[in-house]
Order: structure tokens, then C-alpha cells, then sequence
């Protein structure tokens, strides 16, 4: 007899393989584009990529994976990448997507530390498959994103690597298959960190934290996925699996177009005319670009509605030029490998919509509210929650069923009563927004109090000749750390260290202002697209700020 403490429905697991599957059956005719590393755009709809992922599960078999092991991916957003995606997790096995902009010594230790029985790569990475596939002499076999002419064509005819074709691997099977009924509590997909501080780590992700992530992604609040949208994930699905929307948009059955290795402006700009799309997501950096060519060629969206900004703070000066000049709706991300990734977006509720637009402007320029699935607080130096109100700052701590419990492969948790330390600083206002103030490593600590290093980058990039800019701290015998700007200018600028330090008048408080500006022709970024600020600092280690002499003992 049925216990009556529990609920009498029926037990259908939580399955990443359940995504593709609903998206085939339900919207199958739907599009998926890509522009191919061919240089042709290829198309085809849901239904054929669920028949070929299919066809990829059956060669995996034919291999012999099995259900645990870790399959690698090299690649960049594109159709035959997604059919990995689906090919790999549903049969058992574990997606494991690494980031190639990493150094090839770091690739190395990631498929080492993985034991990836497999690595698939698209022929733009062969050199670095080259380099790389010495130092992995556990990894079974590497396999072309290709058929096998264009490989002949492509890769180097004389290569030391043993390498398989993709097409002709899932070429011999015919995709008659069933995914299997897995445990939902088994791992699903495999993302390590971008390693700034020592090796990367690995986030192993559950095929239960994947589909929920998937629900939490595209709820109305989040990132708002619908069967309407044509998407257009600018963000690599190699970082943090493009931020869970290679999984939200069949969820919805949304439209999906992928741009490959082409992130410049203007073949970001000719791809969203030409395939309606009217939603991405991407970091700064590569908005920059976007937003630099329509302002040279006066170009306009005629579908674009909507954009997410995340990996790393948006400026509140780019979020102005999406909204008011293009008429783009910026929504404002936050999150981390760890958090699957999502975190928090910024949309207001229908009480902040009742409120003075410049009021809005401020709460949107936060990286905003949790999202069901995130629970978040903020702590201060004596361990003690503090309190919501704007104002107080402490380290950020979250939980919730898509954050891990610990790192692949190690031990010890990082966890602290049941909580994963972010290690970003932040406040959180009485609405429930949260914003970054700082990295904890990259908070400016002057007399005792807390400069934030993201608002002053936020003041000196909203200087309309700063193209780029970065503030770290500098060591000062009196105040023991001052703020620096490392600024980027925009070509033909003739911006002066005064006239930058000026802009900061009026809009921080007077001891907030920096000591000194510094131009340089480019800032270091991780692989992920961040500010690189551990080089900074130690670039500028030795640098001597105005006055310091005088105050130095």
C-alpha cells in the first residue's frame, strides 16, 4: 500500500536527454542555424538534430563508453557541438566542454585531471590538438567536427595525431534509438573554472541541476525564453555551457542560431538581420565590438528586442547606449561556473516599474534578483548576515539544487554551514537586488574603508573617450592601498590624466576618487573575457602614486 506521506505521481526522472526530446516531438520543425567553420550557413530543425545526437549516442556505444566516463568537447557554438551536448549526456556519458582560449598547459591538465576517454574538436583547433595531445596519452581518440574530405583539406596531411572523422563516426549508425531512463542524480555535464588563481577546478553538473537550471533560465524573470524568440547565443557554449540556454531554448522550443568562430561586430550584426534574431546573450567585450560597428556604419536592429550581459559587470554606460539608442532591453546577469551558472537577473518587478525612471535605470544597472533556485545572503568579517539595505557590504554566499557541493575530485567542500562562498563582495537592497561591489581579492582597502574597484571602471569607461578601463590598487605608505585606473582609450582620442580624474568629480565621494590614470593599448583578459586584474597588479607592483613619496616613513 501506497504510504500516504507521499505524492502519487508518476516517476519520470529529470533528464537532459528529456529537453532535445521534447523539442523534436513538439516543436520539430523548429530551426537551428549555424554558421558553419566550413564558411556556408547550415540549417536544419530540432527532429533532425535529436535523429543525429541519437546516431552520436549509438557510436559512443559502439566505442565503448560507458555511463560516468567523460567525453571532451573543443569547439564553438554550432549545430554539431549541440549534437554533442545531447549525444554524450544521454547515453550515460558526461559532457565535458573545455575552453581552448586556455593555455595549452592548462588544456592539458584539465583532460588529465577529467581523464577524458575521447576529445572532439572542431579543425579550427587542430594546431592546438597538435600541441596538446602528447601530454594526454589516456585520451582514446580525437575526432573532427567534419567529414572526412574537409579534414583531408584542412588539417595538415602530415599530422602526428590520429584523428577520426565525425561524419563518418555517426555516419555508420542509423539513430534508432531510445535514451536511456538514467538516475537523475547522475552527472551530466563537466565545466572547470577558468583557472586565474593556480589549476582550474571542475564543476561536475547533475542531469537534475541541467533540467532545472533549464527551467530557472527561461522563466519570465530570468532570462525569458519563449518558442517565439530566435536566440542567438554569442557567450560559448565552451563557458559554463553558454550560460544553460544550448539547453533553455529547446526547453521552449525556441530558435536557435550559432555564430561559430565569427564573434566580430559586423558578423554578429549580418547574422541577427538575416536570421530575426531577437534575443542574445554575451560578455562586455564582445558587445563592445557590436555596438562600435553599428555606431560607424549608423546601422539599426530591425529584430534584436533583447540582450543578457553577464561574465563580468555591464557598464552603465553600454546598457544606456542598448536601450536608449538601439532599443534593446539589457538584462543584467550575474553567476559562476559553480551556480551552473545563473545567479541573479536584473528585471523589475511591477513596484520598481511604478518608480521614477531614473530610479529603474539604478536598480537595473545591478546584477538584480536570485532567481527561484538561488537562495543568497551576505555576510560580514564576524560571520553574521547582514542586513538588506543597500548599503551594507560583505562576502556573498548562495545555495541552491544547481551549486555544487564540492569541486570535482577533491575532498573537501568549500561549502561553510551548507552555503558556497562566491567570493565576490556585495550588498543587497531592500527590493532583493544584489550588486557586485568587488571581487573579494580585488577590493580596494583605503584607511580602513572599502573602495569598489567595478564602480570606478563604471565612472572612467562612461567618459565618452575611454574605450576600456580597469582600477586596481596600489600600495600608499599612509592609506595602505589607493585606487589606480588603467584606462583604454577610443581611437583618436585626446583624453588627459586630468580630464579623466575630473570625470570622477560629483559622482564618488572625494577620498574615492583615484590618485592616477595610466593609458595603455589594452587591458589582459581571461579566457572567459574578464578583466585580468592579477596581471595588472602585478604589472603595476613597483608603481609609485603621486604624493606616496612624501608620505613614505
Amino acid at each position: 500500500m501506497t504510504s500516504p506521506l507521499y505524492g502519487q505521481m508518476m516517476e519520470v526522472p529529470l533528464l537532459a536527454s528529456s529537453l532535445l526530446s521534447h523539442a523534436s516531438r513538439h516543436f520539430g520543425d523548429n530551426e537551428i542555424v549555424s554558421r558553419r567553420i566550413e564558411g556556408d550557413i547550415h540549417r536544419y530543425t530540432y527532429r533532425d538534430c535529436e535523429k543525429r545526437a541519437k546516431q552520436l549516442a549509438q557510436a559512443l556505444s559502439a566505442l565503448g563508453v560507458e555511463q560516468g566516463e567523460r567525453i571532451a568537447t573543443l569547439a564553438w557554438n554550432g549545430y554539431r557541438h549541440l549534437e554533442c551536448y545531447y549525444g554524450i549526456s544521454g547515453m550515460g556519458a558526461v559532457c565535458h566542454t573545455i575552453n581552448p582560449r586556455l593555455f595549452p598547459d592548462q588544456i592539458a591538465f584539465i583532460i588529465d585531471h577529467a581523464d577524458d576517454a575521447y576529445v572532439f574538436f572542431d579543425m579550427t583547433f587542430g594546431p592546438l590538438v597538435e600541441i596538446v595531445a602528447p601530454q594526454c596519452p589516456n585520451v582514446k581518440g580525437w575526432i573532427a567536427l567534419g567529414d572526412a574530405a574537409c579534414i583531408e583539406e584542412q588539417l595538415s596531411s602530415n599530422t602526428s595525431v590520429p584523428m577520426m572523422s565525425y561524419e563518418t563516426l555517426i555516419g555508420a549508425h542509423d539513430g534508432d534509438y531510445e535514451w536511456p531512463m538514467l538516475d537523475e542524480r547522475q552527472a551530466s555535464f563537466l565545466c572547470y573554472t577558468s583557472g586565474t588563481t593556480g589549476n582550474p577546478k571542475g564543476a561536475l553538473y547533475s542531469h537534475r541541476s541541467t533540467v532545472l537550471h533549464a527551467y530557472g533560465a527561461a522563466l519570465p524573470d530570468a532570462m525569458g525564453a519563449s518558442s517565439s524568440d530566435a536566440i542567438l547565443p554569442v557567450v560559448p557554449m565552451f563557458h559554463v555551457n553558454a550560460w544553460g540556454i544550448p539547453h533553455a531554448a529547446p526547453l521552449v522550443g525556441a530558435k536557435l542560431v550559432f555564430p561559430g568562430k565569427d564573434l566580430d561586430g559586423k558578423s554578429l550584426y549580418e547574422l541577427m538581420e538575416t536570421e530575426g534574431v531577437t534575443y542574445s546573450a554575451g560578455v562586455p567585450t564582445v558587445w563592445m565590438g557590436l555596438l562600435n560597428h553599428m555606431k560607424q556604419h549608423d546601422a539599426r536592429f530591425s529584430t534584436l528586442k533583447r540582450t543578457v550581459i553577464g561574465g563580468s559587470a555591464c557598464p552603465p554606460a553600454m546598457l544606456r547606449i542598448f536601450e536608449e539608442d538601439y532599443g534593446v532591453q539589457v538584462i543584467h546577469a550575474w553567476g559562476m561556473t559553480e551556480m551552473s551558472p545563473l545567479g541573479t537577473l536584473s528585471r523589475l518587478s511591477f513596484r520598481q516599474k511604478q518608480r521614477p525612471l531614473d530610479a529603474q535605470r539604478h536598480s537595473l544597472e545591478k546584477q538584480g534578483h536570485a532567481i527561484f533556485g538561488v537562495d543568497m545572503k551576505v555576510v560580514g568579517d564576524d560571520g553574521r548576515e547582514l542586513p538588506w539595505d543597500g548599503k551594507s557590504f560583505g562576502d556573498l554566499y548562495v545555495r541552491g539544487p544547481w551549486v555544487i557541493d564540492r569541486y570535482f575530485r577533491r575532498d573537501d567542500s568549500p561549502l561553510v554551514d551548507g552555503w558556497f562562498p562566491t567570493g565576490d563582495v556585495a550588498t543587497i537592497d531592500q527590493d532583493g537586488f544584489m550588486q557586485i561591489t568587488d571581487r573579494s581579492k580585488d577590493v580596494i582597502k583605503s584607511g580602513g574603508e572599502w573602495i569598489s574597484s567595478i564602480d570606478l571602471e563604471n565612472i572612467a569607461v562612461s567618459h565618452p573617450q575611454v574605450a576600456e578601463a580597469a582600477c586596481i590598487a596600489c600600495a600608499h605608505p599612509k592609506w595602505t592601498e589607493r585606487p589606480l585606473i588603467v584606462a583604454v582609450l577610443k581611437p583618436d582620442a585626446t583624453l588627459t590624466r586630468e580630464e579623466l580624474l575630473a570625470h570622477f568629480e560629483g559622482k564618488v565621494a572625494k577620498w574615492w576618487i583615484p590618485d592616477d590614470v595610466v593609458f595603455a593599448d589594452e587591458l589582459p583578459h581571461t579566457a572567459t573575457g574578464k578583466l585580468q586584474k592579477v596581471r595588472l597588479r602585478e604589472q603595476y607592483r613597483e608603481y609609485v602614486l603621486p604624493g606616496a613619496a612624501e608620505n613614505s616613513v
